[in-house]
């Protein structure tokens, strides 16, 4: 049966990653995989989120299985944690929330929604956008297309380009829209421009899909939110694929939550209902543990302030090394302006060198960026970072 198998090529990602592992490069520097590391290079667990997990481990009688559809702690709160007490609650039965593992089950739900809603559903994504979001959408069924977003010349969201894509795409379509810290990036809109596309999607009656991966990495919790909550406010209905590995630092347990809004009660039970068919057949139930982990924490006041302390201290370190590698390379060499890379959001951006560049960091002196020049800014240290400027500097001027 399996003779006429091939061996598939590693995912880019994570097979860079598995060449850095075995590169015997001393000095080598990591800067491609997608985790938040500290100034050790280690991913460490949140204080809040660990007190959590020992009181729920403390306090667990059982591990029989969990409402299929999540933890209701978990549930309540990270709708709130999106959107808001004030609009949760102005929304009432027309928003539904489901716990998945992960933004990638997320996604893959929402996608499944789509399917049964109209099988000829064509998801219009960014360009560039996450490279799963293809494979993860696409093999559910759905049609793929993108619309301009990025400007290599400027490094930043052509947003005049994004604007024209956006008004030729055909009414009933679905837009799938990176919440805040746009990977691979950094380059978010600004609210403004927020605004004026969701009057976009709102009057060509276009379905926004928002991928909300790192909340309170870019500006706040509530700023990055903005894109969001206006398009819950003003479209009837909306899509949310939401994960908490990054914000929470819960990577292995696979925590997210598929979110649906429409225009009524009914439609959006139905739409839960689809949800949670798909889910039994592709895995059946989340798993439990991160969700009630997340939802204990946000239960709890006290520990709710504490991680939201921790998760100030993280948005910051990124934004200071972010601002050090750009200052660094401006002050080393004057062949490029790395402006744009102060400017950008979360924890990754495009570092805009050519791909021979990224080719020789990697062969010669062990570091480590994507092809498509992304870096991830929490790879960075205040010990490596004067290496990473010098070397960058040498290998561009050259």
């Amino acid at each position: 049966m399996f003779e006429q198998l091939k061996i598939l090529p590693a995912d880019p990602i994570l097979g860079l990653n598995q060449t850095f592992q075995q590169d015997a490069n001393a000095d080598k520097i990591n800067l491609s995989v997608g985790v938040y590391q500290n100034a050790k290079g280690a991913t460490p667990i949140f204080t809040a989120v660990k007190k959590a997990e020992q009181a729920l481990l403390n306090s667990q009688s059982t591990k029989a299985y969990a409402p299929q559809a999540g933890d209701p702690a978990f549930i309540e709160h990270i709708s709130n944690l999106l959107l808001g007490n004030d609009l949760v609650a102005s929304l009432g039965d027309r928003l539904a929330a489901v716990m998945t593992p992960g933004g990638c089950g997320a996604l893959r739900m929402n996608a499944e929604l789509l399917v049964q809603a109209s099988a000829n559903t064509t998801v219009w994504v960014s360009n560039p956008t996450w490279a799963n979001h293809f494979p993860l959408l696409q093999s559910a069924g759905l049609t793929l297309k993108t619309y301009d977003y990025y400007s290599a010349d400027t490094h930043g969201v052509d947003f005049a380009a994004m604007v024209e894509s956006l008004n030729a795409i055909p009414k009933g379509d679905v837009v799938l829209l990176h919440g805040c810290c746009h990977n691979p990036t950094g380059a978010d809109l600004t609210q403004p421009q927020w605004d004026t596309v969701i009057d976009i999607l709102a009057e060509r009656e276009l379905v926004p899909f928002i991928d909300v991966a790192y909340q309170g990495f870019g500006d706040s919790l509530v700023d990055d939110a903005y894109g969001l909550r206006q398009a819950a406010l003003r479209c009837p209905e909306v899509l949310v694929a939401s994960s908490c590995s990054k914000n929470f630092g819960v990577y292995r347990e696979r925590t997210g939550a598929a979110l649906v809004i429409t225009a009524t009660a009914s439609q959006t039970a139905a739409a839960k209902s689809q949800i949670l068919s798909a889910a039994r057949r592709c895995y059946s139930m989340s798993p439990s543990h991160g969700g009630s982990i997340v939802g204990h924490l946000l239960s709890s006041e006290s520990l709710t302030s504490e991680w939201k302390a921790e998760l100030e201290q993280v948005r910051s370190r990124m934004n200071r090394l972010r601002l050090g590698l750009a200052t660094g390379l401006n002050d080393a060499q004057s062949k490029i302006d790395f402006g744009f890379v102060a400017e950008s959001k979360g924890m990754f951006c495009y570092l805009g060198i050519p791909q021979s560049d990224v080719l020789t960091l990697r062969s010669e002196f062990g570091i480590y960026l994507l092809e498509s020049t992304r870096i991830n800014v929490a790879g960075l240290s205040e010990q490596n970072l004067p290496v990473i400027v010098d070397r960058v500097a040498d290998v561009i001027t050259r």
